[in-house]
């Protein structure tokens, strides 16, 4: 598990007023810890929706390609091509 970070962050205007209003009594957070956490789950989930999308169009592309696309490989043939060096 990762160390507890601290973040300070300085806000005014628009922002601070924005802010303001979404924490304490009348806000949907109960102060600005629990709002800004809940900002980086949601970017974390925006970051990861959007990496799975990438990867569904990978797989449909892949699997809209013809069957005579395909060879068959064996295990052996699959380890030996996937330790190759990789081009640089």
């Amino acid at each position: 598990m990762t160390k507890p970070m601290t973040l300070n962050v300085r806000i005014s205007g628009a922002l601070g007023a924005f802010v303001a209003a979404n924490i304490g009594e009348d806000g949907a957070y109960e102060n600005l810890s629990e709002y800004v956490r809940d900002l980086i789950r949601r970017d974390m989930a925006r970051v990861e929706g959007e990496a799975f999308d990438r990867l569904k169009a990978e797989l449909a592309h892949a699997f809209a390609a013809p069957e005579s696309d395909y060879t068959p490989l064996s295990a052996d043939t699959l380890i030996a091509r996937n330790a190759r060096p990789k081009p640089a």
